[in-house]
This record gives structure tokens, C-alpha cells and sequence, in this order.
């Protein structure tokens, strides 16, 4: 009888494996007392199982991309980053960061801002980011899809470029992740369920997205687009894995079915 793969092992067999820690992680900061609260509290509501944690580089700058169709699954991603052995960072609206005390946390841990600017001016912040991260070593989780999954069967929809945008700027390896589980908790535009406690939730990592054909050079937009649909067709297929069920050939494109960014039917 052939042993289970390592990549679907127990929680003690994954934390006997976990990586080591980065600088970034070990050194104190911030994120030491924000781990001590979040982490514990997510372990009462998930059994998070994280796959495939070394894939996510120790050291150095990274964009992760993660499929996304519930308000809960930010929480899962942040704790697999975490146990893998980087410090969570998100894109946040530019907005947050002028709020009182909300936007000194996100500064003091090095979130990254995003605005909905004239396409000159998001590219010229996509660039300031990207030269960030290298410059510290940092990396950002970014959600392609911008927003929760349409889809109706909840795999990733059509992406949108800003991972992509931010990880060819800077010559950033692009991470996917594929995670189930948190919409047993937290149903897509649902109301939170605590009971029974501890869901199994899994999150695994992939290798890093093959987009080196458009990296050293200006990209157009539609090439931006090709290489959106690549790092789609990647977390689709590490989810498909993950489900145990084939994903779609082609992603879920609100746009023709009459939906705008929210989810909801033009009028």
C-alpha cells in the first residue's frame, strides 16, 4: 500500500518540516505581537494544512498570488505565509494608510499601498513598490482576481495584471497559491461560522509562475493580459490538485456575463 505524499501530511509532520525562518521573521518587529493574537485565534476557527512551503523563496523579494472567494481566506494566507517562514504583507487602498492608527500599522509593517489612478500614475506606483520590495526584501500577497471569485463553482476567475505588473517591474519571482476550505467557515458573501471549530482549510504553494518571455523588456498590454492568464491557469491547476477535481479550461470572465467588479448584474 503505497504512504501518502509529504505535500498532504499531518499537522505535526508539517511543522517538523517547516522551513526555517527568514531574517525578516526572526528579527523583532511588529508582526512578533500581531502573530501572537492572529495566529492563535485562526488556529480555533481552521486546521490549516500548508503545503509545499519551501516553494516560497527564504530570503528576498516575492509576489505571492492566491485564488480568492471568501472575506476569510486573507486570514489563511497570511498564517501559511507566516509558518512558511516570510511576514504577510498585502496590497491595501491608498486611502487606509490616512487613517489614524490603522495607517501607522500598515506603514510599521510594510504593507503596500494601491490607488485606482490614471494607468500613468499606476504604473508609476507599481514601480515604486516593486523597487521596495527589492530594495528590503520584502514580498506582498496580491489576489489577481482583485476581488472574490464569480465563478459559480468558486474556482479562479479571469485575473487582473497588477501581480504581474509588480512582479516583471522588479524581476520578482511570482508565487502561486492555491487554498480551500475557509468557505466552510465563511461562505462567499456569507455569514461566519464557528462551529464545529477547527475546519480543515489547505493552502499549498506552487513553483514560481514561468513568465521569464516577458521579463528584461516593455510589455504591452495584451502581453500583460497573456501573462495574467498564465499565473491563472497555474493557481487553477494547483487548486484543481488541492479539490481533487479538474478546473475549468477557461476562466470565468464576469465582463460576459454582465457583472461588474462587485459581483452584481449591470443595469
Amino acid at each position: 500500500m503505497r504512504s501518502a505524499p509529504t505535500s498532504t501530511s499531518s499537522d505535526s509532520d508539517v511543522a517538523r518540516t517547516r522551513p526555517p525562518a527568514s531574517t525578516e521573521k526572526s528579527r523583532p518587529s511588529v508582526f512578533w505581537p500581531l502573530a501572537a493574537i492572529v495566529v492563535p485565534l485562526a488556529g480555533i476557527m481552521l486546521k490549516i494544512d500548508v503545503q509545499d512551503a519551501h516553494k516560497l523563496p527564504r530570503e528576498g523579494a516575492y509576489v505571492v498570488a492566491p485564488n480568492h472567494y471568501s472575506e476569510l481566506d486573507p486570514v489563511a494566507v497570511a498564517v501559511a505565509v507566516w509558518r512558511a517562514g516570510r511576514a504577510p504583507r498585502f496590497m491595501a487602498k491608498e486611502s487606509l494608510f490616512r487613517v489614524p492608527v490603522l495607517g501607522w500599522a500598515l506603514r510599521a509593517t510594510g504593507m503596500v499601498p494601491v490607488a485606482r489612478h490614471t494607468s500613468a500614475a499606476a504604473a508609476k506606483q507599481t514601480l515604486a513598490a516593486s523597487e521596495t520590495l527589492v530594495e528590503h526584501g520584502r514580498g506582498v500577497i496580491v489576489y489577481p482576481e482583485g476581488t472574490l471569485t464569480r465563478d459559480p463553482e468558486m474556482w479562479p476567475m479571469r485575473g487582473k495584471t497588477g501581480a504581474v505588473r509588480l512582479a516583471l517591474e522588479g524581476d520578482i519571482p511570482l508565487i502561486p497559491v492555491a487554498q480551500w476550505g475557509v468557505q466552510q467557515v465563511m461562505p462567499r458573501y456569507g455569514k461566519l461560522r464557528l462551529w464545529p471549530l477547527r475546519r480543515r482549510v489547505t493552502v499549498r504553494f506552487g513553483d514560481p509562475v514561468d513568465i521569464d518571455s516577458f521579463r528584461g523588456r516593455r510589455v504591452s498590454p495584451a502581453e500583460l493580459v497573456a501573462a495574467t492568464d498564465v499565473v491563472m491557469a497555474d493557481i487553477a491547476g494547483l487548486l484543481s490538485d488541492v479539490r481533487g477535481t479538474p478546473a475549468p479550461a477557461e476562466r470565468w470572465n464576469p465582463a460576459q456575463h454582465g457583472q461588474n467588479e462587485t459581483g452584481r448584474l449591470e443595469s
